[in-house]
């Protein structure tokens, strides 16, 4: 239930549970899908861009919204940039079967954490990249 411009939802999602399928997603990029060799499922995200002009933001905000999800059920999670990067949306069309009138934004990888990172040091936010009023 993630917003999107006028309400339009131009997002569609392939769960991919296929360890096979999701394996051969890893070469999908050189850097950057190497979680896919461990994952043990994936979501694609394919947006409509006839739908609107807001089409990538829509999606992203998608794709935030299963990251959030994911980390809530304890879940690990990243995600692959594929859209503009002709290849790598090729390679993960031809595993889905995406048709070529939806653009394939992102594929969140899901899987269970081998490591918990630490926590970020509040003291190290960029505190000055934030303007009040004006810039």
């Amino acid at each position: 239930m993630s917003p999107s411009a006028k309400r339009l939802n131009p997002w569609e999602f392939v769960v991919v549970q296929d360890i096979a399928t999701i394996r051969a997603m890893a070469p999908c990029k050189e850097y950057g899908a190497g979680m896919f060799e461990t994952a043990t499922a994936a979501i694609v995200v394919a947006v409509d861009s006839a739908k609107t002009d807001t089409w990538q933001a829509d999606g992203a905000i998608a794709a935030e919204h299963l990251l959030l999800a994911a980390a809530e059920q304890g879940l690990g999670a990243c995600w692959c940039h594929v859209y503009g990067r002709e290849d790598a949306e090729n390679l993960v069309r031809q595993l889905t079967g995406i048709p070529a009138s939806l653009n394939v934004l992102c594929v969140i990888s899901l899987g269970y954490k081998d490591e918990e990172r630490k926590e970020y040091d509040l003291d190290k936010l960029l505190y000055d990249k934030v303007h009040n009023e004006k810039f």
